[in-house]
C-alpha cells in the first residue's frame, strides 16, 4: 500500500477549545449515567424555582440534551472557537466564551421574567423547565467570527450553501429573533433568546476591545 504525504499536518486543536470540549464530553457521560441527578443540580433553572443556584449559571454551559445536541455544539466550537482562539490567545478567548454563556443565561431568565410578568400563572411551569447546553455560548462565537473575518466563505452542508461569514451572522441572528417571538405559538422547547443573548453580550464585548484598541491583541 502506497501513501501520498504531502508534508501538510493538521493544526493542533487550542488549549482551550479543547478542553471545553473535553469537559462537555465529560458531563454528557455523567449525564447518561446519572439521568435527572444532573439535570437538577447543574441546568439553568429560573430564579424562583426551587431548583435554581447561582452557579447554574456557569455549570448550564457544559449540559446537553442530546447526542446531535452536543455534537453539533461541540463541532460549531471546533470550527469557530480553534480560529478566534488562535488569534485571541487562550485567556481573551476564555472569557469571551464565558461571558457569552452566562450573558445567555441572564437573557433567558429575563425573558423568563417578562413571561410571568404577563402571566403570572406561567411561573409555575417555568419554574420547572430547565435550560442546557453550550449554544448560547456558541452563537457568540459565530457572532465573533463573522465581525472578525466578514468576508470568509463559510459552507453549510444542509442545506448546500455557501455564503460570507457576516450574512450567516445576520440570517442566524434573524431566524433566532423570528423563532423567539413565536415561541409562544409554537410551543418550541429551544430558548431562542439564550442564542441572541450570547450574540448580544458577544457584540457588547468585541465592541468595547475594539473601541480600546484590543480587538486583536
Amino acid at each position: 500500500m502506497t501513501y501520498f504525504n504531502s508534508g501538510y499536518r493538521r493544526p493542533p486543536i487550542p488549549v482551550v477549545t479543547k478542553n471545553i470540549i473535553i469537559l462537555n464530553v465529560i458531563m454528557m457521560v455523567m449525564t447518561w449515567l446519572t439521568k435527572d441527578w444532573m439535570y437538577e443540580y447543574c441546568s439553568l433553572f429560573y430564579f424562583t424555582s426551587p431548583f435554581f443556584r447561582p452557579y447554574q449559571f456557569i455549570s448550564y454551559l457544559f449540559m446537553h440534551g442530546g447526542f446531535f445536541h452536543i455534537f453539533f455544539n461541540m463541532y460549531t466550537l471546533l470550527i469557530f472557537g480553534s480560529a478566534l482562539e488562535n488569534i485571541w490567545g487562550p485567556k481573551r478567548f476564555f472569557l469571551y466564551y464565558m461571558i457569552c454563556g452566562i450573558g445567555a443565561g441572564l437573557c433567558n431568565e429575563f425573558v423568563s421574567w417578562i413571561q410571568i410578568a404577563n402571566n403570572p400563572a406561567a411561573e409555575m411551569f417555568i419554574n420547572r423547565i430547565p435550560v442546557v447546553g453550550a449554544s448560547g455560548a456558541i452563537y457568540g462565537l459565530l457572532l465573533a467570527y463573522g465581525m472578525l473575518f466578514p468576508n470568509q466563505i463559510l459552507q453549510l452542508i444542509f442545506p448546500p450553501v455557501a455564503l460570507k461569514a457576516k450574512w450567516f451572522v445576520v440570517i442566524f441572528g434573524a431566524i433566532e429573533l423570528v423563532s423567539g417571538l413565536g415561541a409562544g405559538l409554537t410551543g418550541s422547547n429551544i430558548a431562542h433568546f439564550a442564542h441572541l443573548g450570547g450574540m448580544l453580550f458577544g457584540l457588547t464585548v468585541i465592541l468595547f476591545w475594539k473601541k480600546n484598541g484590543k480587538l486583536y491583541n
